[in-house]
């Protein structure tokens, strides 16, 4: 599963506009829709690839595999799909930065984030801003938001100002940037990286995501205080000791 996400990140870098992923027990298949520089770039990328010749329309093929999604009492979806009336919603574009919504380590952040105390927030390795976004669709504030990656923090702002939410967003490593001091830390980032956040106590309190469910974050100081588990994917609640 660890190489499958790892594959993706690298398609969604090479093919920003999207692409169509098969899965089965053994293996991922990802399908994207390029012209011959773009296949090359890939056969670069993964080592092997297969081109064949698609029919007219695929430009809008991929938004096919963008489903919404629903997580802690909200609506997540794109915005070409019309969320039902009176839904509390999260509408969000894919795009270049990491999160839709739809993996199960973001809808199970949002699961304990939604059971949480309320109160001040800070997304760190905001990604899209869907974590940040649900935050404050859920009643924290204010929200904070923090990625090294320019292009994440430019996406978060964009889906905070079309979701109509407050965020304050900037440019911070979460490993070594100063944060604001907030009530509560939510950071679906992969392990090493959760441990490392965590040592460095940022809040009282911590939702933390982006690994295995059969990974154990090393967490001393830090107390677990409730778990989730979907498909195969583990989001874990922290008090601070």
């Amino acid at each position: 599963m660890a190489e499958a996400e790892i594959a993706r990140a690298q398609m969604l870098a090479l093919a920003p506009t999207g692409f169509e992923e098969r899965e089965d027990v053994l293996t991922v298949e990802l399908a994207a829709y390029v012209d011959e520089a773009g296949e090359e770039r890939i056969r670069r990328a993964f080592g092997r690839a297969e081109s064949v010749a698609v029919e007219s329309g695929w430009e809008d093929r991929w938004r096919a595999f963008h489903r919404p999604v629903r997580a802690g009492g909200l609506w997540i979806g794109p915005p070409w799909e019309p969320p039902p009336a009176g839904d509390t919603t999260v509408v969000v574009d894919p795009g270049r930065a990491f999160g839709t919504g739809a993996h199960p380590t973001t809808r199970a952040c949002i699961e304990l984030l939604a059971a949480a105390k309320r109160g001040s927030v800070l997304d760190a390795g905001c990604g899209s801003g869907v974590l940040a976004v649900a935050a404050s669709r859920l009643g924290f504030d204010p929200v904070f938001a923090v990625d090294a990656d320019p292009q994440a923090v430019e996406a978060t702002a964009r889906t905070a100002t079309e979701n109509g939410v407050a965020v304050s967003v900037q440019l911070a490593d979460v490993l070594s940037a100063e944060f604001p001091r907030v009530d509560l830390v939510v950071a679906n980032i992969e392990l090493r990286a959760v441990e490392s956040l965590l040592g460095r106590r940022p809040a009282a309190r911590a939702i933390t995501s982006g690994y295995l469910a059969h990974d154990e974050p090393d967490s001393p100081g830090w107390e677990r205080t409730s778990r989730i588990e979907l498909e195969g994917w583990a989001a874990d609640a922290f008090a601070a000791t």
